[in-house]
């Protein structure tokens, strides 16, 4: 299994990459502030993923827990691909390497600079540009359900389809 993983976050001040309104229209949606819900995944070509989110911090040790119990499921040898992240090159990661790969889990990481080869990105692209709605930032607990719904849907009724990627 080759998979390829990342973090990101959405938080409650919303994600509005572009908008218009009429001169003199004043166009705003009510928003919850100071809340944010950290997210972190894998997945690969197939669009098999797993996933995890916090309000907190995903931090060295966060992400240490959530692959030792990745890794605990593993049935066969799987490679897990991270960009050059200060959390992803910590000590303690690199500490846990030697236990994951006795495991079967093997990290790699990409070249510096270089987010347009690790198609986890995609996940956080879609997400906040496709398919969470205005309205799902309004309160926390709706843009903890809209999201934790999105990230349960993929592969289901969300599809990525991977065969436009290209790699020259």
């Amino acid at each position: 299994n080759l998979f390829y993983g990342d973090e990101s976050h959405v938080c409650s001040e919303g994600y509005v990459p572009y908008g218009w309104q009429f001169k003199d229209e004043d166009v705003s949606i009510r928003v919850e502030r100071r809340f944010r819900l950290n997210c972190f995944a894998i997945i690969n070509r197939k669009s098999e993923y797993h996933w995890t989110s916090s309000t907190g911090n995903i931090d060295s040790k966060f992400l240490c827990n959530y692959l030792d119990q990745f890794s605990m499921t593993l049935n066969k040898e799987t490679f897990i691909v991270l960009d050059n992240a200060s959390v992803h090159r910590s000590n303690l990661m690199k500490e846990r390497m030697i236990e994951w790969e006795s495991r079967g889990l093997f990290i790699f990481f990409l070249p510096t600079y270089s987010p347009h080869l690790n198609i986890a990105e995609t996940i956080w692209r879609k997400l906040k540009k496709e398919w969470l709605r205005p309205e799902d930032y309004v309160n926390s607990d709706d843009l903890t359900y809209s999201t934790t719904q999105c990230l349960m849907s993929l592969g289901g009724m969300l599809k990525m389809n991977f065969s436009a990627f290209k790699i020259t």
